[in-house]
């Protein structure tokens, strides 16, 4: 029974992910608070999960023209640095340490995008 519980999780989370809401991170919060992972393991599963996600949703994206090519190479480079150096931090650090700063950075999320006033978006290109 909670392998369905986590099919759901993973299918409503992936869900998320192709339309850029961050369903990566209620899969941690999922993992974590519902499933009884630690924070460590949770990190892990996420990563893994969502490289595929990222995957399946990217042609997607292409298609209707949302990728900025001159933003891809820096913003990958970037990221796979401070991923692999946030990593190392990471698992340097106690776990409540770690599940009380995810626990901040989800509150700061939530709270801007609760505040935040929508501007015009642009057309999508095709």
């Amino acid at each position: 029974m909670s392998w369905l519980i986590a099919l759901a999780a993973g299918t409503v989370t992936g869900i998320l992910s192709a339309f850029g809401i961050g369903g990566g991170s209620l899969l941690l919060i999922y993992l974590t608070a519902f499933a009884g992972m630690s924070q460590h393991q949770a990190q892990g599963i996420n990563l893994l999960y969502f490289l595929p996600a990222a995957a399946a949703s990217l042609p997607a994206h292409k298609k209707n023209g949302l990728l900025d090519r001159k933003t891809i190479l820096p913003a990958i480079l970037a990221g796979l640095a401070a991923a692999a150096a946030t990593a190392l931090l990471s698992n340097s650090l106690d776990t409540r340490l770690l599940k009380k700063l995810f626990g901040v950075f989800l509150l700061y999320i939530g709270l801007r995008e609760l505040f935040r006033r929508d501007k015009k978006s642009p057309p999508t290109r095709k």
